[in-house]
């Protein structure tokens, strides 16, 4: 099997599995931060399970310089109130769920208290999911911007893509587990941390460790 590379992230709003099994895999890790801001993407996006099948989560953001503004200065738009509607949309798809009870008062907390740039949101979030999957890992945000960075593998733009792209280190099979609709849909992959935690619980870092960047198949 290939050997992982380190790896360049995108500052992901509750980001899925394969970003994850990216943070804990790759012998390196940084995450953007000095980006242009791209609209419609995971930075303010993420997928969640609910009884209609996969559901996307919209964060909505302020521009202060317009389309080219610095991700590190996009504002969220808290005055729409989004907060209590994803919180609420969580919660009548995960209130099922074998670990919702435990985690729900770190998320909930989370959603009721929103900062007001998405940076920070997005911060908050990655650290929040690493001390609930207790995953320790040391990583670092990027200082400058690089179109084509050199010592890292570019995941930037194939983190939740608005078209699939085939690339070599792509997580090709992702192992089913039990879902809370998992009687009415099909097994979902790869959606939002969010699902893997309160479905699996402590079971979520395993589930990470056995899907590598670059293996066709899970480990068993």
């Amino acid at each position: 099997m290939q050997e992982i590379p380190a790896v360049l992230l995108p500052p992901a709003c509750f980001p899925d599995a394969e970003f994850f099994a990216w943070l804990l895999h790759a012998p390196q890790v940084s995450i953007e931060m000095q980006e242009s801001y791209p609209k419609q993407t995971c930075r303010n996006r993420y997928r969640i399970a609910t009884a209609q099948g996969i559901t996307v989560l919209s964060v909505p953001v302020n521009k202060p310089q317009g389309n080219n503004s610095p991700f590190k200065i996009i504002e969220l738009d808290n005055s729409t109130n989004w907060n209590i509607t994803h919180w609420r949309t969580i919660e009548s798809a995960y209130s099922k769920s074998p670990f919702f009870i435990y985690y729900r008062d770190h998320f909930e907390q989370l959603f009721l208290n929103p900062p007001a740039l998405l940076k920070d949101l997005n911060i908050s979030i990655l650290n929040l999911c690493l001390k609930l999957i207790g995953l320790k890992k040391e990583f670092d945000y990027t200082q400058t911007f690089e179109n084509k960075p050199v010592n890292y593998y570019d995941m930037r733009g194939l983190i939740m893509p608005k078209k699939q792209v085939q690339h070599v280190y792509q997580i090709k099979t992702f192992k089913p587990y039990i879902q809370v609709f998992s009687d009415r849909n099909e097994f979902l992959e790869n959606l939002s941390i969010l699902d893997l935690l309160f479905n699996l619980g402590p079971e979520t870092i395993v589930y990470l460790q056995n899907h590598k960047p670059g293996q066709s198949t899970p480990v068993a």
